[in-house]
């Protein structure tokens, strides 16, 4: 049984119900003492929590195996319509002390779910002609497509708050950086764009995971569909009408035909990778706007009442990026869980896997949703600081246009590698000076106008430099590019692109 390791909601104390010992804080007989699981409760939403919670996932597979009733009845079962009514009344009655308690003598999760459920409605019809893994399976990946389609509206609102951002400082000329070195001139849009189109990607392939996920199915024991055959006398018509109808409930876009007792474990390999894929991009980005942060160019903001350190007053920590980039870590983590399992069922299928995928999928799913969270807030919360990056790009300019320097030689005639030697033997002596306090300003283009070798007089390299600070070649163009991209996106999901995070930690 997958589920966040929570603790229960309204635990009944009944020390007629159950001979558990008292807890240790409490004279009331309750459910063993149960470590929280932090990623849940500290970082991920309530709406992930609801769908991954123990209460959560029961009343889904009550639904389940109502649906299932109700099916078998409209195929010609005999099931009275005042049981499934009965059942529909106590589906929401969980009581998770008395399942664990019948657990614990019947130690099976699922048996001990069906004598429950048959209790509280006062029949035995549920189940029918299944076996565990025909409610497991199902329901586990309806908690998976749920968070899929949740994850999908999130990323909806943070392509569209790197959209804005990228827009908004379409223009704003920042110093580029390659191995984190001054490169070229770009712009802090540019920049967002870049990080933007990477995790734009990811997003297409989580589409792609969700117009194409398969459920199992009512399958039986071995996939061979052999005791509802039995139920319906073998009219395979049935049993594949009955079929049709779970999947319709459940509303997943196409179901396994020829599969086992599990699903393959590489779609949970495949579901996990695109929560990774997903995470990349503001990962990165985030790295960087932490780096940013460091010289004074950008923040992720600093909201009031916020302290960066108990020890030293000034710091204004990059504390939002650092989480973000630290759930990527443990996305990564799963990932390696996740491929540890891919390739690796035996025969029809075991449950070798299950200690793994408890607590590999609901938490993946709990990282990501926390580390979009706390990304739509830093979008929300960044800035940028253009005086200190004026003064950035002042030190660092001439340097920066140094490849078009080169490319304008090279048009008047020159050789490349000349212009190429002629330029770098003046770059560095610049910047030792520069670096020992020989000169406060970088007078490269007062060298390279009294070198023979570039046929450019000091006006022309003086206005290729200011050229520099008012283009950034093409950036413009492609970040209008990112942006149609984006709009079209936010058109198709209206209710991602108008979602908001919830306060965080």
């Amino acid at each position: 049984m997958l589920q966040s390791p929570r603790r229960a909601r309204n635990p009944r104390c009944c020390r007629a119900r159950t001979n558990f010992p008292l807890h240790a804080a409490s004279a009331c007989p309750l459910l063993p003492a149960v470590i929280p699981n932090v990623l849940a409760e500290r970082y991920a939403s309530p709406a992930l929590q609801a769908i991954w919670s123990a209460e959560g996932r029961i009343v889904l597979e009550r639904e389940f195996w109502i649906a299932v009733m109700k099916a078998q009845r409209d195929l010609g079962l005999d099931i009275p319509e005042e049981a499934i009514a009965a059942y529909e009344k106590a589906k929401d009655s969980v009581d998770p002390g008395s399942i664990m308690a019948r657990e614990r003598v019947t130690r099976h999760d699922v048996k001990a779910r069906i004598e429950e459920f048959n209790d509280l409605a006062g029949h035995e019809h549920i189940h029918k002609g299944m076996t565990s893994r025909d409610l497991t399976e199902n329901v586990e990946q309806l908690q998976v497509y749920r968070s899929l389609l949740a994850i999908r509206d999130k990323s909806v609102a943070v392509l569209r708050r790197l959209r804005c951002r990228a827009e908004q400082w379409a223009d704003l000329v920042i110093t580029a950086r390659t191995h984190n070195v001054a490169a070229q001139p770009t712009t802090l849009g540019k920049r967002i764009a870049m990080f933007g189109e990477e995790m734009l990607t990811a997003f297409h392939a989580l589409e792609d995971v969700i117009a194409r996920y398969p459920v199992r199915g009512l399958k039986g024991a071995v996939g061979t569909q052999m005791d509802q055959l039995s139920l319906f006398n073998g009219d395979a018509s049935q049993v594949l009408d009955l079929e049709k109808r779970v999947v319709t409930h459940l509303g997943m876009p196409c179901v396994w035909t020829n599969v086992g007792q599990v699903y393959p474990r590489s779609l949970d390999f495949r579901v996990v990778s695109v929560l990774t894929d997903l995470a990349s991009g503001p990962s990165s980005f985030c790295r960087t706007l932490r780096l940013m942060a460091g010289h004074e160019t950008a923040s992720e903001g600093f909201a009031p009442g916020q302290t960066g350190s108990s020890a030293m007053p000034h710091k204004m920590n990059s504390r939002s990026c650092e989480r973000v980039n630290g759930f990527h870590v443990i996305l990564k983590g799963y990932l390696a869980m996740a491929s540890g399992l891919a390739g690796d069922q035996w025969n029809e299928g075991d449950v070798s896997c299950s200690v793994v995928r408890r607590v590999m999928l609901p938490d993946a799913f709990f990282a990501i949703d926390g580390l979009f969270e706390t990304y739509l807030t830093i979008l929300d919360q960044m800035d940028a600081y253009p005086a200190v990056i004026g003064k950035e790009n002042a030190h660092y300019l001439p340097f920066l246009m140094t490849t078009t320097i080169m490319m304008e030689a090279v048009k008047s005639g020159v050789g490349r590698e000349t212009a190429h030697k002629a330029i770098k033997e003046h770059a560095v002596a610049t910047v030792n000076d520069l670096r020992a306090g020989k000169t406060t300003v970088n007078d490269l283009v007062a060298r390279l106008a009294n070198d023979e070798r570039i046929p450019l007089d000091e006006a022309a390299l003086s206005a290729i430099v200011a050229e520099g600070e008012r283009n950034a070649g093409a950036a413009r163009a492609q970040i209008t590019h990112f942006e149609r991209e984006i709009n079209a996106i936010e058109k198709r999901y209206p209710n991602g692109a108008a979602y908001s995070p919830g306060s965080i930690l």
